[in-house]
């Protein structure tokens, strides 16, 4: 259980040291920087900005790919971090399967370097941004913490292959870990003029907001025969701000002398497809035309978190959990930036 005395440095957040917060500069990564900021944390940010946006980053920003060796050491040398909090991979689980050699190497061979540059910096803490989709086809619904991992396409096994090499460097090596599996990221802060900005877009939420923007003309829906209540399917969206949360409590967990965790993000709840539209439409005001098409290869039915461990270990529960408070955030940083953060 999380103790008084680590509950008392996460109000202080006070890690050791800087923080290197590697894709700090897209989503999920620019939404715990700014929490990180606001509790008076040392924040370094180290982006390639191929998909990350330097305009969702206020702290210093080292622009460097975790290929680069000789620029990891330099990094590393100039900010000597306390810890690392890595978002910086690969998600697109189509194109994995079309080019599983392109995840692999940016995925599991680039955090081979991060660590490595670790281990030569003595830097031994790393909170890890992992995925459900390492559980592959679930046989346990609400999914527990410690359901087993099989994971269906190439994104998946590749996050697995890092939570393996994590574990294997923490065994060996003294370095601690949290791996940190989402359910489905969504939502935008509600702090500073940062959100959901991908392109390609692939997320259901900003899909639909584009269509209430007049962006595109309708929002395809893919299968309405699968075993739920409206045969849709059904997903657990978290808020991006509750998932920041839970990075700054993990990182606590482990500068308190944790070894290692692993857990399931998620509200416990679920919205399907069609449950989503209806929200949108009741938050815009637009009709929202929607379409039903044919499945896609690889969607599960459901997926919904069932863990308990983010509470026991880390004292986290979502706080911004309702569907049309999440759309809401979502609605008004998308009306503000109807092309992301393109001018």
């Amino acid at each position: 259980m999380t103790t008084s005395d680590e509950m008392e440095a996460l109000n202080a957040a006070s890690p050791v040291g800087p923080v290197l917060v590697c894709g700090g500069a897209g989503y999920i990564g620019s939404h715990t920087v700014e929490l990180l900021e606001r509790r008076g944390v040392d924040v370094v940010v180290l982006d390639n900005l191929k998909a990350g946006h330097r305009e969702a980053v206020q702290a210093p920003l080292e622009v460097c790919d975790l290929g680069d060796v000789e620029g990891l050491d330099r990094v590393f040398a100039k900010h000597k971090p306390s810890a690392v909090i890595h978002f910086a991979a690969l998600c697109y689980v189509g194109e994995s399967v079309t080019d599983p050699a392109k995840y692999y190497k940016e995925n599991v061979t680039n955090t081979w370097e991060l660590l490595q540059a670790m281990r030569r910096a003595e830097c031994r803490d790393i909170v890890f941004s992992s995925t459900c989709a390492t559980y592959g086809e679930p046989t346990e619904m609400p999914i527990p913490d410690g359901h087993s991992q099989k994971p269906i396409n190439p994104y998946g096994n590749t996050k697995l292959h890092m939570e393996h090499m994590m574990g294997d460097f923490s065994r060996a090596y003294g370095m601690r870990f949290g791996a940190l599996r989402y359910f489905n990221a969504a939502g935008a802060s509600t702090m500073r003029d940062i959100g959901e900005a991908h392109d390609p877009e692939t997320h259901l939420i900003p899909l639909v907001l584009q269509v209430a923007l007049g962006q595109r003309d309708e929002i395809l829906m893919f299968g309405d025969d699968y075993d739920t209540p409206d045969g849709t399917c059904v997903r657990d969206y978290i808020h991006i701000e509750d998932l920041a949360d839970a990075h700054l409590r993990a990182l606590v967990k482990l500068q308190s002398g944790t070894e290692r965790f692993a857990c399931n993000l998620g509200t416990g709840t679920g919205y399907s497809v069609l449950e989503v539209v209806e929200v949108v439409r009741k938050i815009t005001g637009h009709r929202i035309p929607a379409r039903i098409v044919g499945r896609r290869a690889g969607d599960p039915a459901m997926l919904v978190s069932g863990g308990t461990q983010a509470k026991a270990i880390l004292g986290w529960e979502p706080k911004r959990a309702d569907l049309e408070v999440i759309v809401a955030d979502a609605w008004r940083f998308a009306q503000a930036h109807p092309n992301g953060y393109k001018s």
